[in-house]
């Protein structure tokens, strides 16, 4: 999962002081930023703040037009498979419709990768998905635990390029769980991860695909309950 840009020092600070304020709409695309005043307000030298806007516009967040100088871009610039992004859209104000795809995304890539788990897992691979299912029941509403769970999925499926897909689920990931499994949640996630446990150690492709495909739906209905 993407590591949040606070520890690794002032530069990193100062990316995440910015991205909060696009994300919580304090800055709005077409705005333009005042960088001195950004520069007086973050207390921060020109430096690090310019190192900052390097990184933000390499993430398509803010770019820079002749005479009006540094603004922030359209969302449909915004680099959305960036595991950064992903994190500060819901570190920001919740957004159905990211939700939304965030799940039809899941629903896509995760019952197939189940099916492929089944058929190419090894002996590792299934420890390690029992492992973070033991944590699971241990911990109960441990995002990083879910975490472990999806992350060994991808890489049980030994596809290299689904696998990629890592750095967007977990963000993702990461950020629902954040938003679903608070203190006033009270479904038990393990019984629906158990399910594709079980069809995985039993070789069962077909089963793994629909428990999966029970797994992300009875996820979507504890974010409609959310929202």
């Amino acid at each position: 999962m993407t590591r949040p840009y606070e520890g690794r020092g002032l530069h990193g600070q100062t990316v995440e002081a910015i991205a909060a304020m696009i994300f919580g709409g304090e800055v709005k695309e077409g705005d333009t930023l005042d960088v001195l005043a950004l520069q007086e307000r973050l207390g921060v030298s020109s430096t690090a703040l310019r190192e900052a806007m390097k990184v933000l516009t390499a993430k398509g967040l803010i770019g820079a037009r002749p005479k009006l100088g540094t603004y922030v871009r359209p969302h449909a610039d915004w680099h959305l498979l960036d595991g950064d992004v992903i994190r500060w859209k819901f570190a920001g104000r919740p957004d159905p419709a990211f939700l939304r795809d965030l799940h039809e995304l899941r629903s896509i890539v995760e019952p197939p990768v189940a099916r492929l788990a089944a058929l190419r897992r090894t002996p590792e691979e299934l420890a390690t998905l029992e492992r973070a299912l033991e944590r699971m029941s241990a911990e109960p509403n441990s995002v990083e635990a879910d975490l472990d769970f999806h992350r060994a999925l991808l890489v049980a499926g030994k596809n290299e390029l689904l696998v990629r897909m890592e750095v967007v689920m977990g963000a993702g990931l990461a950020g629902r769980d954040r938003l679903v499994h608070g203190p006033s949640h009270t479904g038990d996630p393990v019984p629906s991860h158990l399910a594709v446990l079980e069809a995985i150690r039993r070789g069962d492709a077909e089963a793994a695909e629909r428990a999966m495909r029970d797994l992300l739906d009875k996820a979507w209905r504890d974010v409609q309950g959310l929202l």
